[in-house]
């Protein structure tokens, strides 16, 4: 992992999601240098430093695109606009739940990230799809090539990742490449779903995911037959835990093994092992929804893959980082052994011979995406060659 902060995990994940979203070294350079000295004062502690210097390229980057936008030259807006998203993403990210302005700085994100988006002409469609009397948002990039219905594999988030992070990391176009279409969504308890719905996590992920293959089986584009899900970080629980209960899924990934969530919060309330955001205990009350540290440990308590991935009978694909600081590597042995009755089961363990070997592959995700890329598109009938 790129270790710009010398003793701080938290800030140099944050650098190292920027830089695989496509951050550029000499702006990263310019935002944390004037930093170097804030992780000693602890991680949360300098959290507001760490945002004001990346909303000030933000809004450096946002007025060089308007300047593009004056003389037409619009891919080159779009392109600042991006970057610029990416920064107030990371942003948004490092902040504890309920400081003043990170709503309006969310929103601020959705609305750049979307202008630069349609000014790069992207391959991206922003879909909402019902659940329980409101919605869940999406992105949804169509197969390259492909006439009439196409396989797709549906990306679920982690603990505090979000779809337009994800999409910004190019597993998506990696697909489209291959002819399988994507669709990311912000599942309850991250993204849109948290913080314009009030959605917080539940730990039965097949109550969302179910109504997601519902709406997949009404988009004449989809081949309804070939559905996957893949699930990072966090959604290493959700995928496994969705399929088990819904049988339409035609094919599972997790990028990140997470097979006893909730017994890793133990080790965490003891402070050890690394943890992804500042403000940890108040992130996870937040996303939730529980009032209280004693709260949110009683509903941790049900997130387990143990007795439960028997049921999945399709294929499916385990990966982990050897050097994950996060979730021990044990679970991905975990959760590959009980999958007992998949008729194709893989386990790739990221080694420092091709990189990614940190959480996710987050210190170097160009062979994992392609390696799940390709995986995925051999089994659910795209084009690998």
């Amino acid at each position: 992992m790129f270790k710009y902060f010398p003793d701080s995990y938290v800030w140099n994940l944050s650098v190292n999601i920027a830089m695989e979203m496509g951050a550029r070294i000499g702006e990263i350079d310019a935002m944390c240098e004037p930093l170097l000295d804030s992780p000693l004062q602890g991680t949360d502690a300098g959290t507001r430093e760490f945002q004001a210097a990346w909303m000030r390229m933000a809004d450096q980057l946002c007025a060089l695109a308007g300047e593009d936008m004056q003389h037409l030259r619009l891919l080159s807006a779009g392109d600042k606009l991006s970057r610029a998203a990416t920064y107030l993403l990371v942003a948004e990210r490092m902040l504890a739940h309920g400081t003043p302005g990170r709503l309006e700085l969310y929103e601020r994100f959705l609305q750049t990230f979307g202008a630069g988006s349609k000014l790069l002409r992207e391959n991206c469609e922003r879909v909402e799809i019902p659940y329980e009397g409101t919605h869940i948002a999406g992105l949804y990039v169509r197969a390259e090539g492909v006439e009439g219905p196409a396989p797709i594999l549906v990306q679920v988030n982690g603990l505090d990742s979000i779809k337009e992070m994800m999409y910004r990391m190019q597993l998506p176009q990696l697909l489209a490449q291959r002819g399988i279409s994507s669709l990311v969504v912000d599942q309850p308890g991250t993204g849109e779903a948290l913080r314009l719905r009030e959605l917080t996590a539940v730990y039965n992920a097949e109550r969302w995911a179910s109504p997601i293959v519902d709406y997949l089986e009404t988009r004449p584009d989809v081949d309804a037959r070939k559905i996957g899900l893949l699930g990072v970080s966090l959604g290493g629980y959700y995928c496994p835990r969705a399929m088990a209960f819904e049988p339409r899924f035609a094919l599972g990934v997790v990028w990140g093994a997470n097979h006893r969530w909730g017994e890793l919060q133990k080790v965490r309330l003891a402070r050890e092992g690394a943890r992804p955001v500042p403000h940890y205990w108040e992130h996870v009350q937040w996303a939730w929804g529980a009032q209280s540290v004693d709260e949110f440990m009683a509903m941790a308590s049900r997130v387990t893959l143990d007795g439960l991935l028997d049921s999945i009978r399709v294929p499916f694909l385990v990966t982990h980082g050897e050097s994950d600081r996060q979730i021990p590597l044990e679970d991905a042995y975990r959760t590959f052994d009980q999958l007992t009755n998949s008729p194709d089961k893989e386990l790739k363990i990221f080694t420092a011979r091709e990189g990614g070997v940190h959480h996710c592959s987050v210190d170097n995700s160009a062979f994992a995406t392609r390696f799940i890329a390709d995986w995925t598109a051999e089994r659910l009938g795209g084009q690998s060659r």
